[in-house]
């Protein structure tokens, strides 16, 4: 009966390395597909919030530009 036991740790150990290596590779591209349409959607936001160099600032900021008490010259 001993023998048996012995027999029964290796049995237990390769059960639990089959477990292991089938969880271990599983398939894990799952995610990336959500991950990589994320990225790319930030990216474009990225490109139209940028302007350029040479564009106007609003209206807005222009009118507060006017009216700064700071930029009068005294």
């Amino acid at each position: 009966m001993a023998a048996l036991a012995w027999l029964l740790i290796p049995v237990f150990a390769v059960v639990g390395a089959a477990i292991w290596a089938s969880w271990a590779s599983r398939n894990k591209t799952i995610g990336d597909v959500a991950e990589l349409a994320g990225y790319a959607r930030f990216r474009d936001a990225m490109e139209r919030s940028h302007p350029t160099a040479s564009a106007e600032p609003p209206a807005s900021v222009r009118a507060e530009r006017e009216t700064s008490p700071a930029t009068t010259v005294g």
